[in-house]
């Protein structure tokens, strides 16, 4: 055992063997780490390590470490054991990935997160989450269960991708084989329009050339009569001359009475070549076909029927959800004229939020993190609501003029591009896999279109809509809003109704989270309901809201936007953001 108080060999180091016969003297091992080395003040039964005097007082207040159970220095160890004994630094190298100068140290038990130190002193204090050390805990993760169990994890999720791989490769050779047989039946049937044009096109040349032939052939008869009627004028005049001259009376007399039966034959010849009628002609389109070519905006449509093998969800429960309000964003601008009117909103990246803006006429860029509209495009209509076609690409509904104004962001810029005109009051939309979804109002019905335009499927019927004022998707399904029928109602991609649910009393504006659960609003409760993917389940996740009305979620920050419709400024004017975990 060692003696209180006797010296280390100087060439003794933490990180030498120890036997039973030799105990380390008792020393502060945090700073033994990267300090001096002094002699032990007391000692931390949590951390198991003997603390001088500074890092005693500093223990009894730090956040993470004020509620240990501290030994004084009389009640304390008299040894240091080995396994105490911190071989080495901890290995503790991982950058944090928000402060990018800190090294992850702690671990949140409650939100299942690896900390630095900022992040425990902001976000993580030691009131509302249980924080540990990771060198204090980490201890008996080798070979452990979780070690396992992780690893098994992730074997299994690697025999899944490969599976999954393997399927995707199958059934897109079988894709791509459907769509070579697809651009031979484009080409056959172009080839026929145009054998069918062709002919069209023969029928009208034979017609005009055979009026073109008896035009010359009519032209070659005035001709050839006029001629002979010329000839014979002239002989008969030149004889009636001779015959005046040499005074040859008796052939005289009867050469112009000879003159005299011509003339009236002749007469009768060239009334009748009076009577030909030589015409001028134009070509006039076939109407019907012109406006077919006009009116049509593709060849064909590309019928589809998943490949992939489904099977039905299961039903899903609701988790409770924790929420914390993150403040509010004003988005208010000096060009309004009127107070905010937010009726639809989409994010293009967690730090661009797009609104549009009802009574102002107005689409609206908004930085979520300066907090400020950073852009704003006025419309010559009201607009209702927004989705991304592409990362650089916006549409909108102009329910009014019946449009659909797609809108291009650039620089941090909005700019107007090309109007898509649609057949009826266009409010919802929703865009997934290059494909829009529009739901209309009076008649109400729901379409599925191509970004030309295209529809490809249309979805009525009074016993599904009555007043489909939004609409949200992801690759499974389509989940529309209706305020009169008071229903959440879900479709998949060929239009048939597989879900729906009811209880709800003002719907408005939804939207999809990232686990697929639907998120909408309740105007009438001023509540915010989330409901199971497949509609079997529901529950308030926020209360006592002021008339929310249009939303969106933000996977990456579990962020949630909503908008109020009050007719206050107050409320009107700003976007709420809460976070839900």
């Amino acid at each position: 055992m060692a003696v209180p108080g006797k010296k280390m060999p100087k060439n003794f180091s933490s990180s030498t063997s120890m036997g039973s016969d030799q105990d380390v003297k008792v020393y502060c091992q945090p700073c033994d780490r990267d300090g001096p080395r002094l002699s032990a003040h007391g000692y931390c039964k949590d951390c198991r390590e003997h603390l001088c005097e500074t890092c005693f007082v500093v223990h009894k207040r730090h956040t993470l470490s004020r509620h240990h159970t501290l030994l004084d220095k009389n009640s304390m160890p008299q040894t240091i054991s080995p396994a105490s004994v911190h071989s080495s630094q901890p290995d503790l190298t991982k950058p944090c990935t928000k402060h990018m100068k800190k090294m992850i140290e702690f671990y949140c038990w409650n939100h299942k997160a690896l900390l630095c130190s900022v992040c425990v002193t902001l976000e993580h204090t030691g009131t509302s989450c249980k924080v540990s050390y990771i060198p204090d805990i980490s201890g008996q993760i080798i070979n452990s269960k979780e070690h396992l169990d992780i690893l098994k994890s992730l074997e299994t999720i690697t025999e899944q991708c490969y599976k999954k791989s393997e399927d995707v490769k199958k059934i897109t050779a079988k894709s791509n084989s459907s769509l070579t047989d697809v651009l031979a039946d484009i080409k056959k049937f172009r080839t026929e329009i145009n054998q069918r044009l062709d002919k069209l096109e023969k029928q009208a040349e034979d017609a005009a050339k055979a009026i073109q032939q008896e035009n010359n052939k009519n032209l070659m008869t005035v001709e050839t009569t006029c001629n002979d009627v010329t000839k014979s004028m002239k002989t008969s005049s030149d004889s009636i001359k001779h015959l005046n001259t040499s005074k040859q009376t008796d052939n005289l007399f009867m050469e112009l009475k000879f003159a005299e039966e011509m003339i009236k034959d002749y007469e009768k010849s060239v009334n009748q070549l009076a009577s030909f009628d030589v015409k001028e002609y134009n070509f006039i389109p076939n109407k019907a076909i012109s406006n077919l070519l006009d009116k049509e905006r593709s060849l064909g449509t590309l019928t589809e029927k998943s490949l992939k093998q489904r099977s039905p969800p299961p039903a899903v429960d609701v988790k409770s959800r924790q929420t914390s309000h993150q403040g509010q964003i004003c988005v208010k601008a000096s060009k309004d004229k009127d107070r905010c009117d937010i009726t639809g909103m989409t994010l293009l990246t967690p730090g661009l939020l797009i609104i549009t803006d009802w009574d102002n006429n107005a689409v609206k860029m908004v930085n979520t993190r300066s907090q400020s509209v950073t852009d704003q495009l006025q419309l010559d209509d009201k607009s209702w609501d927004v989705t991304s076609v592409t990362s650089t690409e916006l549409a909108v509904t102009l329910p009014d003029k019946q449009n659909i104004q797609f809108i291009s962001v650039c620089s941090n810029k909005l700019k107007m591009k090309q109007t898509l005109k649609v057949d009826g009051e266009c409010y919802g939309i929703s865009c997934c896999q290059g494909k829009l979804v529009v739901s209309f109002l009076y008649p109400a019905k729901l379409q599925i279109l191509d970004t030309n335009g295209t529809i490809l499927t249309t979805v009525r019927g009074k016993n599904i809509f009555s007043n489909p004022i939004y609409v949200t998707t992801n690759t499974n399904s389509i989940y529309v809003s209706d305020c009169e029928k008071k229903t959440i109602t879900r479709l998949n991609w060929q239009g048939e109704v597989i879900g729906s649910y009811g209880g709800k009393t003002g719907p408005s504006g939804i939207t999809l989270s990232n686990d697929g659960t639907v998120l909408v609003c309740d105007s009438t409760r001023n509540v915010i309901e989330e409901i199971a993917g497949d509609c079997s389940t529901g529950k308030v996740v926020l209360k006592d809201l002021n008339r929310p009305h249009a939303l969106c979620w933000c996977a990456e920050t579990s962020k949630l936007y909503f908008s109020c419709i009050t007719k206050q400024n107050k409320h009107d004017n700003f976007v709420q953001v809460f976070k839900l975990l």
